[in-house]
Protein backbone atom coordinates (compact mmCIF):
# COMPACT_ATOMS: atom_id res chain seq x y z
CA UNK A 1 0.00 0.00 0.00
CA UNK A 2 1.44 3.38 -1.04
CA UNK A 3 1.36 5.67 2.00
CA UNK A 4 2.19 9.37 1.99
CA UNK A 5 3.40 10.87 5.28
CA UNK A 6 2.41 14.52 5.63
CA UNK A 7 3.62 16.69 8.55
CA UNK A 8 0.96 18.88 10.13
CA UNK A 9 1.41 22.65 10.17
CA UNK A 10 1.32 23.74 13.80
CA UNK A 11 0.23 27.09 15.20
CA UNK A 12 -1.10 28.74 18.35
CA UNK A 13 -4.67 30.10 18.33
CA UNK A 14 -5.27 32.85 20.86
CA UNK A 15 -3.00 32.59 23.90
CA UNK A 16 -2.56 28.85 24.37
CA UNK A 17 -4.57 26.78 21.87
CA UNK A 18 -2.28 24.37 19.98
CA UNK A 19 -3.57 23.78 16.43
CA UNK A 20 -2.21 21.00 14.21
CA UNK A 21 -3.44 21.49 10.63
CA UNK A 22 -3.43 18.29 8.56
CA UNK A 23 -5.62 19.45 5.64
CA UNK A 24 -5.29 21.24 3.29
CA UNK A 25 -1.60 20.80 2.53
CA UNK A 26 0.65 20.91 -0.52
CA UNK A 27 0.92 17.13 -0.82
CA UNK A 28 -2.77 16.25 -0.43
CA UNK A 29 -5.31 19.04 -0.37
CA UNK A 30 -8.44 16.85 0.11
CA UNK A 31 -9.40 13.35 1.21
CA UNK A 32 -12.76 12.64 -0.37
CA UNK A 33 -14.88 15.71 0.37
CA UNK A 34 -12.87 16.38 3.55
CA UNK A 35 -11.05 19.61 2.72
CA UNK A 36 -9.92 20.79 6.15
CA UNK A 37 -8.73 18.98 9.29
CA UNK A 38 -7.42 20.58 12.48
CA UNK A 39 -6.60 18.98 15.79
CA UNK A 40 -7.30 21.68 18.39
CA UNK A 41 -5.68 21.17 21.79
CA UNK A 42 -5.55 19.72 24.29
CA UNK A 43 -5.38 23.22 25.74
CA UNK A 44 -6.09 24.86 29.07
CA UNK A 45 -8.94 27.37 28.67
CA UNK A 46 -9.35 28.48 32.27
CA UNK A 47 -7.57 31.81 31.83
CA UNK A 48 -9.46 35.00 30.89
CA UNK A 49 -12.38 34.36 28.52
CA UNK A 50 -11.05 30.98 27.38
CA UNK A 51 -11.52 30.04 23.75
CA UNK A 52 -12.85 32.94 21.67
CA UNK A 53 -13.40 32.87 17.90
CA UNK A 54 -15.45 35.93 16.88
CA UNK A 55 -18.21 35.74 14.23
CA UNK A 56 -16.94 34.81 10.76
CA UNK A 57 -18.57 33.64 7.50
CA UNK A 58 -18.58 30.37 5.52
CA UNK A 59 -19.81 29.27 2.08
CA UNK A 60 -19.82 26.00 0.15
CA UNK A 61 -19.07 23.64 3.04
CA UNK A 62 -20.20 21.85 6.17
CA UNK A 63 -18.24 22.44 9.38
CA UNK A 64 -17.89 19.23 11.39
CA UNK A 65 -16.79 19.47 15.04
CA UNK A 66 -15.92 16.31 17.02
CA UNK A 67 -15.51 17.02 20.72
CA UNK A 68 -13.00 14.90 22.64
CA UNK A 69 -12.65 16.85 25.89
CA UNK A 70 -14.17 20.02 27.30
CA UNK A 71 -16.97 22.21 25.95
CA UNK A 72 -17.42 24.78 23.16
CA UNK A 73 -20.41 27.08 22.67
CA UNK A 74 -21.59 27.39 19.05
CA UNK A 75 -23.70 30.41 18.05
CA UNK A 76 -24.76 31.23 14.49
CA UNK A 77 -26.73 33.65 12.34
CA UNK A 78 -29.69 31.24 12.16
CA UNK A 79 -30.14 31.75 15.92
CA UNK A 80 -28.79 28.39 17.08
CA UNK A 81 -26.94 28.36 20.40
CA UNK A 82 -25.52 24.93 21.26
CA UNK A 83 -22.88 23.72 23.72
CA UNK A 84 -21.00 20.72 22.32
CA UNK A 85 -19.65 18.22 24.86
CA UNK A 86 -17.37 15.16 24.62
CA UNK A 87 -18.47 12.40 22.21
CA UNK A 88 -20.80 14.74 20.31
CA UNK A 89 -20.78 16.22 16.79
CA UNK A 90 -21.91 19.66 15.64
CA UNK A 91 -22.62 19.88 11.90
CA UNK A 92 -23.19 23.31 10.38
CA UNK A 93 -24.10 23.54 6.70
CA UNK A 94 -22.99 26.84 5.20
CA UNK A 95 -24.31 26.40 1.65
CA UNK A 96 -25.10 29.85 0.27
CA UNK A 97 -23.80 31.53 3.42
CA UNK A 98 -23.80 31.54 7.22
CA UNK A 99 -21.80 33.13 10.02
CA UNK A 100 -21.00 31.72 13.45
CA UNK A 101 -18.85 32.12 16.55
CA UNK A 102 -17.17 29.57 18.81
CA UNK A 103 -16.39 30.44 22.42
CA UNK A 104 -15.91 28.86 25.83
CA UNK A 105 -19.13 28.68 27.86
CA UNK A 106 -19.32 29.91 31.45
CA UNK A 107 -18.71 27.92 33.61
CA UNK A 108 -16.51 25.50 31.64
CA UNK A 109 -14.19 22.53 32.09
CA UNK A 110 -10.48 23.48 32.21
CA UNK A 111 -9.38 21.68 29.01
CA UNK A 112 -10.49 21.68 25.37
CA UNK A 113 -9.54 19.00 22.83
CA UNK A 114 -11.41 18.67 19.53
CA UNK A 115 -11.13 17.80 15.86
CA UNK A 116 -12.46 20.44 13.47
CA UNK A 117 -13.17 19.36 9.89
CA UNK A 118 -14.76 20.88 6.80
CA UNK A 119 -16.67 18.97 4.13
CA UNK A 120 -16.78 20.51 0.65
CA UNK A 121 -20.33 20.51 -0.70
CA UNK A 122 -20.82 18.94 -4.16
CA UNK A 123 -21.93 21.13 -7.06
CA UNK A 124 -25.61 20.16 -6.65
CA UNK A 125 -25.63 21.26 -2.99
CA UNK A 126 -23.15 24.12 -3.17
CA UNK A 127 -25.74 26.89 -2.74
CA UNK A 128 -28.25 25.09 -0.49
CA UNK A 129 -29.84 26.91 2.43
CA UNK A 130 -27.73 27.06 5.60
CA UNK A 131 -28.60 24.71 8.46
CA UNK A 132 -27.35 23.40 11.78
CA UNK A 133 -27.64 19.97 13.44
CA UNK A 134 -26.41 18.74 16.82
CA UNK A 135 -25.74 15.03 17.28
CA UNK A 136 -25.52 14.16 20.99
CA UNK A 137 -25.38 10.38 20.47
CA UNK A 138 -23.27 8.42 17.97
CA UNK A 139 -22.88 4.66 17.44
CA UNK A 140 -20.04 3.21 19.53
CA UNK A 141 -18.86 -0.38 19.46
CA UNK A 142 -16.05 -2.41 21.02
CA UNK A 143 -13.77 -4.02 18.45
CA UNK A 144 -10.47 -5.85 19.13
CA UNK A 145 -9.69 -3.79 22.23
CA UNK A 146 -10.72 -0.47 20.65
CA UNK A 147 -13.68 1.75 21.40
CA UNK A 148 -14.84 2.72 17.90
CA UNK A 149 -17.15 5.71 17.47
CA UNK A 150 -18.54 6.15 13.96
CA UNK A 151 -18.80 9.90 13.40
CA UNK A 152 -20.19 9.74 9.87
CA UNK A 153 -20.63 6.94 7.36
CA UNK A 154 -20.45 3.22 8.20
CA UNK A 155 -17.82 1.00 9.83
CA UNK A 156 -18.04 -2.47 11.44
CA UNK A 157 -21.77 -2.55 10.59
CA UNK A 158 -22.42 0.60 12.63
CA UNK A 159 -23.88 3.60 10.79
CA UNK A 160 -23.73 7.21 11.97
CA UNK A 161 -26.84 9.43 11.80
CA UNK A 162 -24.73 12.47 10.79
CA UNK A 163 -26.10 13.59 7.41
CA UNK A 164 -23.59 14.53 4.71
CA UNK A 165 -23.82 14.93 0.92
CA UNK A 166 -20.89 12.76 -0.26
CA UNK A 167 -19.77 9.16 0.38
CA UNK A 168 -17.66 9.70 3.52
CA UNK A 169 -16.29 8.02 6.62
CA UNK A 170 -15.01 9.45 9.88
CA UNK A 171 -14.34 7.32 12.95
CA UNK A 172 -12.61 7.84 16.30
CA UNK A 173 -10.71 4.78 17.59
CA UNK A 174 -9.44 4.69 21.17
CA UNK A 175 -7.72 1.95 23.18
CA UNK A 176 -6.51 1.89 26.78
CA UNK A 177 -3.73 -0.67 26.32
CA UNK A 178 -1.72 -2.50 23.64
CA UNK A 179 -4.16 -3.61 20.95
CA UNK A 180 -4.37 -4.64 17.31
CA UNK A 181 -7.27 -4.11 14.91
CA UNK A 182 -7.95 -4.87 11.25
CA UNK A 183 -10.08 -2.18 9.62
CA UNK A 184 -11.99 -3.03 6.41
CA UNK A 185 -11.64 -0.46 3.64
CA UNK A 186 -13.77 0.51 0.67
CA UNK A 187 -11.77 0.16 -2.54
CA UNK A 188 -13.31 3.35 -3.96
CA UNK A 189 -12.30 5.42 -0.90
CA UNK A 190 -9.06 7.27 -0.25
CA UNK A 191 -8.13 7.47 3.44
CA UNK A 192 -6.20 9.37 6.06
CA UNK A 193 -5.22 8.73 9.69
CA UNK A 194 -4.33 11.39 12.25
CA UNK A 195 -3.10 10.36 15.71
CA UNK A 196 -4.81 12.34 18.48
CA UNK A 197 -3.05 10.79 21.47
CA UNK A 198 -0.18 8.33 21.92
CA UNK A 199 1.34 6.49 18.95
CA UNK A 200 0.27 3.70 16.58
CA UNK A 201 1.70 1.44 13.92
CA UNK A 202 -0.10 1.37 10.55
CA UNK A 203 0.80 -1.64 8.39
CA UNK A 204 4.18 -1.77 10.17
CA UNK A 205 4.78 1.98 9.78
CA UNK A 206 5.08 3.98 13.03
CA UNK A 207 2.83 7.01 13.27
CA UNK A 208 2.82 9.67 15.98
CA UNK A 209 1.13 12.99 16.70
CA UNK A 210 2.00 15.61 14.10
CA UNK A 211 1.79 13.48 10.93
CA UNK A 212 -1.16 12.72 8.65
CA UNK A 213 -0.90 9.36 6.88
CA UNK A 214 -2.66 9.28 3.48
CA UNK A 215 -3.25 6.42 1.06
CA UNK A 216 -5.19 6.32 -2.23
CA UNK A 217 -8.06 4.17 -3.45
CA UNK A 218 -7.75 0.42 -3.95
CA UNK A 219 -7.15 -0.78 -0.39
CA UNK A 220 -9.16 -3.59 1.21
CA UNK A 221 -7.86 -3.84 4.78
CA UNK A 222 -5.52 -1.92 7.08
CA UNK A 223 -3.93 -3.23 10.28
CA UNK A 224 -3.41 -0.87 13.21
CA UNK A 225 -1.32 -1.82 16.24
CA UNK A 226 -0.57 0.00 19.49
CA UNK A 227 1.83 -0.75 22.33
CA UNK A 228 -0.01 1.39 24.88
CA UNK A 229 -3.06 3.63 25.15
CA UNK A 230 -3.69 5.58 21.94
CA UNK A 231 -6.35 7.43 20.00
CA UNK A 232 -6.63 8.24 16.29
CA UNK A 233 -9.03 9.66 13.74
CA UNK A 234 -9.73 7.75 10.52
CA UNK A 235 -11.29 9.67 7.62
CA UNK A 236 -12.09 8.58 4.08
CA UNK A 237 -14.22 9.21 1.03
CA UNK A 238 -14.50 8.90 -2.72
CA UNK A 239 -12.17 11.34 -4.49
CA UNK A 240 -13.96 14.64 -4.98
CA UNK A 241 -15.04 15.11 -8.59
CA UNK A 242 -14.96 18.91 -8.86
CA UNK A 243 -12.23 21.47 -8.26
CA UNK A 244 -12.55 23.54 -5.11
CA UNK A 245 -10.77 26.70 -4.00
CA UNK A 246 -10.16 27.02 -0.26
CA UNK A 247 -9.34 30.50 1.01
CA UNK A 248 -9.78 31.88 4.53
CA UNK A 249 -13.20 30.57 5.68
CA UNK A 250 -14.60 30.03 2.20
CA UNK A 251 -14.81 27.00 -0.09
CA UNK A 252 -15.59 28.07 -3.65
CA UNK A 253 -16.05 26.50 -7.06
CA UNK A 254 -13.98 29.27 -8.64
CA UNK A 255 -12.24 32.54 -7.84
CA UNK A 256 -15.44 34.50 -8.44
CA UNK A 257 -17.22 32.63 -5.61
CA UNK A 258 -14.48 33.65 -3.17
CA UNK A 259 -14.30 37.26 -4.33
CA UNK A 260 -18.08 37.64 -4.13
CA UNK A 261 -18.15 36.16 -0.63
CA UNK A 262 -15.52 38.65 0.53
CA UNK A 263 -17.53 41.55 -0.87
CA UNK A 264 -20.76 40.26 0.66
CA UNK A 265 -19.22 39.76 4.12
CA UNK A 266 -17.98 43.35 4.04
CA UNK A 267 -20.89 45.09 2.33
CA UNK A 268 -24.13 43.05 2.51
CA UNK A 269 -26.33 41.03 4.87
CA UNK A 270 -25.79 37.71 3.03
CA UNK A 271 -24.27 36.05 6.11
CA UNK A 272 -26.66 37.44 8.72
CA UNK A 273 -25.69 38.43 12.25
CA UNK A 274 -24.61 36.43 15.29
CA UNK A 275 -26.42 38.04 18.20
CA UNK A 276 -24.49 39.20 21.24
CA UNK A 277 -21.22 40.13 19.50
CA UNK A 278 -19.85 43.58 18.74
CA UNK A 279 -16.77 42.33 16.88
CA UNK A 280 -16.12 39.95 14.01
CA UNK A 281 -13.25 38.50 11.98
CA UNK A 282 -12.19 40.22 8.78
CA UNK A 283 -10.53 38.49 5.81
CA UNK A 284 -6.91 39.05 4.89
CA UNK A 285 -6.16 40.69 1.54
CA UNK A 286 -6.68 38.35 -1.39
CA UNK A 287 -3.68 38.57 -3.70
CA UNK A 288 -3.42 36.60 -6.94
CA UNK A 289 -5.06 33.31 -7.93
CA UNK A 290 -6.04 30.61 -5.44
CA UNK A 291 -4.74 27.09 -6.00
CA UNK A 292 -7.49 24.52 -6.68
CA UNK A 293 -8.16 21.34 -4.70
CA UNK A 294 -9.84 18.13 -5.84
CA UNK A 295 -11.15 17.40 -9.30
Amino acid sequence: MDFVRIPTRDAILGTDMQIRRALPNRQQRMIGAWCFLDQAGPANVQADEGMYVAPHPHIGLQTFTWMIEGEILHQDSLGYRQVIRPNQVNLMTAGYGISHAETSPTPRPPCVHAAQLWIALPDAQFDIAPAFEHYPELPTIQQAGFKVTVLTGELFNATSPVAVHSPLLAADLHCEQASQINIPLRRDFEYGILVLDGAITVADQPLEIGTLLYWPTGGEMIQIQTHAAARFLLIGGTPFESERLIWWNFVGRNQADIEQAIQDWQHSDRFGQVEGFSDRLEPPELVGRIKASGG
